[in-house]
């Protein structure tokens, strides 16, 4: 069957360039307009327009620059932060002292301040506190000395720049771990998909040969013996599993990657496709020793969720044929809610001892917690296991209609009454 691979993006900084790209428009028209409104009192207005038409070229030039950090490169920042430096600067020389020395604003304004935030967003707190530094040091410079207006201009940026690129460092740890909880719940689900599999085919068949070639003796019971090794084996592997590291972006202010891989959407959507009659499914199932009562009208479901039901109480049933012996009866029930549809499989074997249940799991026989709870945990359903010595063993299987999936969110069903032996 033929998958692919979803690649997933988590990012928490990109809404910051977007503002930043907005910011550095709007401050910059708000720095020309200042000039605009007070031209008439500047010494050399020409050298303002001349800065502003660089300025303006600039900002709208690179706006491409500032839309990702993978844009945003050191030699950009670098050129950045350098007009902004050669606007405070040059202040002095355009604008006339009496403007400067009763504060009046620098040439570029508060657009120096999206240069510094620039650094804060790419390389975090320890660049922002560099850049502000240096925007601070030419601020002082172009006035001749600290001023209470300049000091405070200057620390609210710094603050605010180093502030903002300690959020941003948190924020990509914060998306790496959960890139790597996603992956790690994905990597879960996979492999107890597969070991769903295994133990529905290999595993089952690696028991019987053990069981058939120990009864033959001689030459088919070694064969026997050496089937049983490799079930312990494949067992042991299934419990235990491999998880792949989470994949990471080359550049960390990219944001975390998980990549996902998926079942085709008629697969990987349990709602998808037309729904199809459970009964059919399940008629499969009935026997001399196996009795399917149903509702006598079609019980609808997505193909999804009825191929996961049926494969479910298939699981069951190899249990109780398994466990209960081959003369063992069974009943599987079938009644159709308005909210969910319910199957109940019971047999009148002997039921299961107390403990037994979490003996089997602890040992990689996984029966019932995946070929079972873990299906019907899969398509937003619960799977109760009832079982009292000596009177057999019920499984209910709850699969919630779409709209009650839509409100309840998928949970593993928990097991009443006594649990025992591995089913």
């Amino acid at each position: 069957m033929t998958k692919r691979v979803r690649v997933m993006r988590m990012s928490v900084e990109q809404p910051l360039w977007r503002a930043l790209t907005g910011y550095r428009v709007l401050t910059m028209l708000y720095a020309i307009g200042l000039f605009v409104a007070a031209h008439q009192n500047f010494d050399r207005p020409w050298v303002a327009v001349a800065y502003y038409v660089v300025l303006a070229g600039w900002t709208v030039g690179t706006l491409p620059k500032v839309a990702n950090a993978a844009s945003c490169t050191k030699r950009f920042l670098i050129t950045d932060l350098t007009i902004a430096l050669a606007g405070i600067l040059l202040t002095p020389v355009a604008d006339s002292h009496q403007r400067i020395v009763h504060d009046g604003p620098t040439l570029p304004s508060i657009w120096t301040a999206g240069a510094v935030l620039a650094f804060a967003i790419k390389g975090g707190w320890r660049w922002a506190a560099f850049a502000s530094a240096l925007v601070g040091a030419a601020n002082i410079a172009q006035r001749g000395r600290p001023t209470q207006d300049t000091l405070h201009n200057v620390l609210l940026v710094c603050i605010a720049s180093i502030a903002i690129g300690y959020v941003v460092e948190v924020a990509r740890a914060s998306e790496r771990t959960l890139a790597r909880a996603l992956e790690i719940e994905a990597a879960t689900r996979e492999r107890e998909r597969l070991a769903r599999d295994i133990h529905d085919s290999v595993l089952q068949v690696l028991a019987m040969v053990q069981r058939r070639g120990s009864a033959l003796g001689g030459e088919a019971a070694e064969l026997g013996r050496m089937a049983g090794e490799q079930e312990v084996a494949l067992r042991t592997l299934v419990a235990g599993g491999l998880v792949r590291t989470s994949h990471e972006s080359e550049d960390a202010s990219l944001g975390a990657v998980v990549r996902a891989v998926e079942e085709p959407d008629d697969i990987a959507d349990p709602d998808a496709g037309e729904p199809c009659d459970l009964r059919s499914l399940l008629f499969p199932y009935a026997g001399a020793k196996v009795t399917v009562s149903e509702p006598g009208a079609p019980v609808a479901l997505a193909p999804k969720a009825a191929r996961e039901l049926a494969a479910a109480v298939g699981a069951a049933l190899d249990n109780v044929h398994r466990h209960a012996g081959p003369d063992a009866g069974a009943w599987i029930l079938v009644e159709d809610e308005p909210d969910a549809v319910i199957v109940t499989v019971r047999d009148d074997g002997p039921g299961i001892p107390e403990g037994r249940l979490a003996e089997a799991e602890g040992e990689g026989r996984l029966g019932v917690a995946l070929s079972i709870r873990g299906r019907l945990r899969d398509i937003g359903g619960t799977a109760e296991l009832i079982s009292v010595p000596g009177q057999g063993t019920e499984v209910e299987l709850r699969v919630p209609r779409p709209a009650k999936a839509a409100a309840h969110p998928a949970h593993v069903g928990s097991t009443r009454g006594k649990a025992g032996k591995e089913r």
